[in-house]
């Protein structure tokens, strides 16, 4: 029986990813869904990203967002470890731009998916908001937050729009 721990498990390679991570944390906490944030490494804890990725399920974790760089394998490692959603944000690097955890992180072998979003902080962002969608499938309450926040969107560049054509009417 799944416990009744966060729904989401934030998980990324170094504590110096808190930054763009923050950003699925943001999106998570504006949609009221409870969520973890950990700092675990493929590569220098793997027995710690083990136990997390085998427990998840268990402790009542629906979906995991992994973030990481450079060779970026934290998200597969946690897909490999559990049939849960994994959503891989590749963080941004000094060496070739974020690039190389990008690859890493899209390129998994059939058979273990992991959903990957764009490289930094949009891509955190859309993590979170990916996390809502697969939660929002069986939460409608959750489900009309989301097309609220859509509509909302819309809105705002319908204004935005409106306002620039006033302005270049104006102008002529």
């Amino acid at each position: 029986m799944a416990e009744s721990g966060p729904l989401v498990t934030i998980v990324m390679g170094s504590k110096s990813d808190l930054d763009v991570m923050s950003q699925a944390a943001k999106v998570l906490e504006q949609f009221g869904i409870s969520h973890e944030m950990r700092v675990v490494s493929a590569h220098r804890t793997p027995d710690r990203a083990h136990e997390l990725g085998r427990s998840a399920k268990e402790r009542g974790t629906k979906v995991i967002i992994a973030g990481a760089g450079k060779a970026a394998h934290l998200a597969g490692v946690m897909a490999s470890l559990t049939t849960l959603p994994v959503i891989g944000v590749p963080m941004p690097t000094s060496d070739l731009g974020g690039l190389d955890s990008l690859l890493s992180t899209v390129q998994m072998p059939g058979g273990i998916p992991v959903a990957t979003t764009a490289i930094g902080k949009s891509g955190a962002k859309n993590a979170g908001l990916l996390a809502v969608a697969m939660l929002a499938m069986s939460d409608a309450k959750l489900a009309d937050m989301l097309a609220r926040q859509r509509e909302t969107m819309q809105q705002a560049i319908e204004q935005d729009d409106e306002q620039l054509q006033q302005g270049l009417t104006a102008e002529r």
